[in-house]
C-alpha cells in the first residue's frame, strides 16, 4: 500500500492507516471534548451558584441563541481543512495558507455584522413567552458571548489549517489551554473570589469569552512563527484576496448553512418546544444535551481527522484508500458513541442527580431527574446513527463534497424536529418536553442512514479541491 519513490513522510502516512488516524484524532477529539467540558463546567458551575433551574434554562437558552449566527462561520470553517490537506497532499502545502486568510477575514466581517443583534435579544426572548426575569438573564449572556464572538470563529479558522496540515497538537493546547482559563474565570466572576464581584450568570458569559480568547491567540501567534512562515508562507497572503474567499463561500456555505440550521432547530426544541412545559423540564432537556455533547463532540473531533487524512489522500490521488480510511473512522465513531448510548441507558438516573443541588425544590429535582432520564433513553436510541452521520459528513467533506450532505439535514430536520416536534406537542402534550426529543431521535436515524447511502454512492470520489494551484500562495 505504500508508494516506493514517495518521501517518507508520505509513506509512513500510508503505512501506518489506524496510527495515522488516532494521531489526527486524539488532539482533534480532546479539543471538542474541551467544548463539551467547558459547557459542562458551565452548567456546573452555575446550577451551585443559583439553584434556581431558571439559570440553567438562561444559561442555555442564551449560549443556543447567540451560537445560532456563529456557527455559520464556524461551520464554514471545516472546509479550510479540506483545502488544506488537499493541497498538502497534492505537494502543494504553500497554498493552504491563503485559505485561512480568507476565512479569517470572513470571520471579522461576521463579527462586526453580528454586534448588531445585541440590541434585539430581548425581544426575539419576549416574542417566545419567556417570563421578564428569564429574558433578562438570557439576554444578557447572549449579548456577552455575541460580543466576543470573533475568538470561537478566528480560533477555528486557524485550528482547521492544523488539521489539515497534520499537525493537530497546536489547536488541542489552545484548547485547553482556553478551557483552563474559562474554568478559573467562572469560579472568580461567578462567585466573587480575589476581590472581584459576584457576576453569577454574567461572570460565566465573560469566562467563555476569556477562554475563547485564549484559544485565538495560541493558534494565531503560532501560525505566524517564522517557522511556519519560511515553510509554509503563512504571512504572505494576509490581505484580502476574493479567489479563495469566493472558493470558501462556494463549497463552505452549504457546510455553513447545515451548521446554523441544526443550531437553529435544536435551539427551537428546546426553547420553543421544551419551553412550554415549564422551565424544570426545559432545564432537563438542556441537562440531558450536555451528556449528549460529551457523546457527540469526541466523534466530531474524529470527523475533523477523517476529513484531514481524506483530503490528503485524495490530494495523492489514493481515492482507494481514502475510502478505507473513512470506513475505519466510521467504526471508531459507532464503537464509541454505542458504548456512551449504553451509559445514558444505565446511568440514566444517576447522570441527572448530579445536577440536583440541596437548596433545590423536592419537586423541581424530581421532575429534572424524571424527564431528564426519559430524554437520555431517547438520545441513546440514535447514538449509533449519529456516530454514522458525522464522520461520513467528514469523509465527504475531505473530497468536498458538501452541497448534498448538507441539503438532506436541512430538509430532514424541519420536516421531523420542528414538524414532528409540534405534531408531538398538540396531539401528545402529556409526554411533555419527551415527545419533541422522540421526533428528533427519528431525525437523525434517518440522517445517518441518507449520508451513508451518500457515501456509498461514490460520487465524492470525482471531486477535487487541489492539484491546479499555482506556486504563488498569494495568488496575485
Amino acid at each position: 500500500m505504500t508508494l516506493p519513490g514517495a518521501p517518507q513522510e508520505e509513506r509512513d502516512f500510508l503505512r501506518h492507516p489506524l496510527l495515522d488516524m488516532l494521531f489526527i484524532a486524539a488532539p482533534s477529539i480532546v479539543q471538542m471534548v474541551s467544548y463539551s467540558a467547558m459547557q459542562f463546567v458551565d452548567t456546573v458551575m452555575v446550577t451551585n451558584w443559583g439553584d434556581d433551574p431558571i439559570y440553567v434554562s438562561a444559561l442555555g437558552n442564551g449560549g443556543m441563541l447567540a451560537w445560532i449566527p456563529i456557527s455559520l462561520v464556524i461551520g464554514m470553517a471545516g472546509v479550510v481543512s479540506s483545502f488544506v490537506s488537499q493541497n498538502l497532499g497534492a505537494g502543494t502545502p504553500r497554498v493552504g495558507a491563503k485559505y485561512v486568510w480568507a476565512q479569517l477575514w470572513i470571520s471579522v466581517c461576521a463579527a462586526a455584522l453580528l454586534l448588531g443583534l445585541v440590541p434585539l435579544l430581548p425581544t426575539v426572548y419576549g416574542a417566545m413567552g419567556h417570563s421578564p426575569q428569564l429574558v433578562e438573564l438570557e439576554s444578557t449572556y447572549a449579548g456577552i458571548v455575541i460580543m466576543g464572538a470573533i475568538f470561537p470563529m478566528g480560533a477555528r479558522s486557524i485550528a482547521q489549517y492544523f488539521f489539515g496540515m497534520h499537525k493537530p497538537i497546536i489547536p488541542m493546547i489552545a484548547a485547553i489551554a482556553g478551557n483552563v482559563v474559562n474554568v478559573l474565570g467562572n469560579w472568580v466572576l461567578i462567585f466573587g473570589h480575589f476581590g472581584f464581584p459576584e457576576l453569577g450568570l454574567t461572570g460565566a458569559a465573560i469566562a467563555t469569552v476569556l477562554g475563547g480568547a485564549i484559544e485565538f491567540i495560541v493558534p494565531l501567534a503560532s501560525f505566524l512563527l517564522p517557522w511556519w512562515h519560511t515553510n509554509y508562507a503563512t504571512r504572505t497572503p494576509w490581505r484580502p484576496n476574493w479567489k479563495p474567499i469566493k472558493e470558501i463561500l462556494r463549497i463552505g456555505t452549504p457546510a455553513g448553512l447545515m451548521f446554523i440550521n441544526e443550531m437553529i432547530c435544536f435551539g427551537y426544541l428546546l426553547v420553543g418546544l421544551g419551553g412550554r412545559f415549564g422551565e424544570d423540564q426545559q432545564a432537563a432537556g438542556w441537562i440531558a444535551l450536555r451528556y449528549m455533547s460529551l457523546s457527540f463532540m469526541p466523534t466530531v473531533g474524529l470527523s475533523i481527522a477523517i476529513t484531514a487524512i481524506v483530503g490528503r489522500l485524495i490530494g495523492m490521488g489514493r481515492v482507494d484508500l481514502a475510502e478505507k480510511r473513512a470506513w475505519l473512522g466510521m467504526g471508531l465513531g459507532v464503537a464509541y458513541m454505542g458504548t456512551c448510548a449504553t451509559c445514558f441507558i444505565l446511568f440514566r438516573h444517576e447522570l441527572m442527580a448530579l445536577f440536583v443541588t440541596a437548596d433545590m425544590a423536592e419537586e423541581s429535582a424530581a421532575e429534572l431527574i424524571r424527564v431528564g432520564s426519559m430524554i437520555l433513553i431517547a438520545a441513546a436510541v440514535f447514538q449509533v446513527f449519529d456516530a454514522v452521520a458525522v464522520t461520513m459528513t467528514g469523509a465527504l467533506r475531505g473530497a468536498g463534497d458538501t452541497l448534498v450532505p448538507s441539503i438532506l439535514p436541512i430538509g430532514l430536520s424541519w420536516l421531523l424536529i420542528v414538524g414532528g416536534g409540534h405534531l408531538a406537542v398538540e396531539f401528545v402534550p402529556q409526554w411533555g418536553a419527551l415527545g419533541p426529543w422522540i421526533f428528533a431521535s427519528a431525525y437523525i436515524v434517518v440522517l445517518g442512514l441518507c449520508l451513508l447511502v451518500r457515501f456509498r454512492m461514490g460520487a465524492w470520489k470525482k471531486m477535487r479541491l487541489a492539484g491546479d494551484e499555482v506556486a504563488d500562495p498569494a495568488d496575485s
